[in-house]
């Protein structure tokens, strides 16, 4: 009988942050615009954007933002340009 490897790990267990952003202007109605930031085992950071309009479901895009730290991360979040997140939420619609 083979001997089966036990593991001891510290697995954090890293649930995604929500952070408001400026709302999504379009035509007649205000979006809410959130940002749902996690972390990895790796150190790498993630995360996707959320709309909530009114009488929709939330949608979501996938994990299009990406960075080595946080700060990263957030670099590429403000780069965004708004007619750009206005696209992928019509993309999502």
């Amino acid at each position: 009988m083979t001997a089966q490897p036990h593991r001891f790990t510290d697995q954090i267990v890293r649930e995604p942050v929500l952070h408001e952003l400026s709302p999504l202007r379009l035509a007649t109605q205000q979006i809410a615009l959130l940002l749902s930031v996690r972390q990895d085992d790796d150190g790498d950071w993630y995360a996707r954007l959320l709309f909530h309009a009114p009488d929709r479901p939330v949608l979501a895009t996938a994990e299009i933002f990406r960075g080595r730290s946080e700060a990263e991360l957030w670099q590429s979040v403000r780069q965004l340009p708004e007619h750009h997140v206005r696209a992928l939420f019509l993309s999502l619609v």
